[in-house]
Formats: C-alpha cells, sequence, structure tokens
C-alpha cells in the first residue's frame, strides 16, 4: 500500500554518516506532522537511520524492502516529523 509524503530522498548513493545528515537536514526543513519517505541502502543507514531519527524525537511510520531486494538491500524509510 501506497501512502503519499511530502518529500522524497534518495539517498542510496550515500555512505554514512551523510546519510543521517542529508536526511537530518531535510527534516530541520520539514514543518511538524509533515512526512518523508527516504530511499536507502546498506546495513549501516538501515541500522542507523531510523534509530537517530527517532533519537531525535520523529515518529518511524515504516521501513520496508523494495521489491525482490535482500536484507541490506534499498529499503523504503517514512519518517514523520513531530
Amino acid at each position: 500500500m501506497d501512502q503519499k509524503t511530502d518529500f522524497f530522498l534518495d539517498i542510496t548513493g550515500e555512505v554514512c554518516p551523510m546519510t543521517f545528515v542529508r536526511t537530518k537536514l531535510l527534516v530541520e526543513r520539514m514543518s511538524p506532522g509533515q512526512t518523508v519517505e527516504v530511499r536507502l541502502k546498506g546495513r549501516e543507514p538501515l541500522a542507523n537511520v531510523p534509530k537517530s531519527v527517532t533519537e531525535l524525537g520523529h515518529e518511524v511510520l515504516t521501513l520496508n524492502p523494495e521489491r525482490g531486494e535482500p536484507a541490506d538491500g534499498v529499503h523504503r524509510l517514512t519518517i514523520r516529523k513531530r
């Protein structure tokens, strides 16, 4: 089920810590209640980005692999700014 988001960010070409830095910069520009879908790839971003966003007080709505991707492949993360 596709969920409409306010923003989209593709960080599949980035490596840590830039994956979180780019995500954090976008979330900081958003208004409370707005959502962003982040496309990410790799074990470190999959572990660190959702954890760091939650630690900042925002809500992780979904984290799902793209169709046919392995466990450390491309995922889509949906975040709501608090």
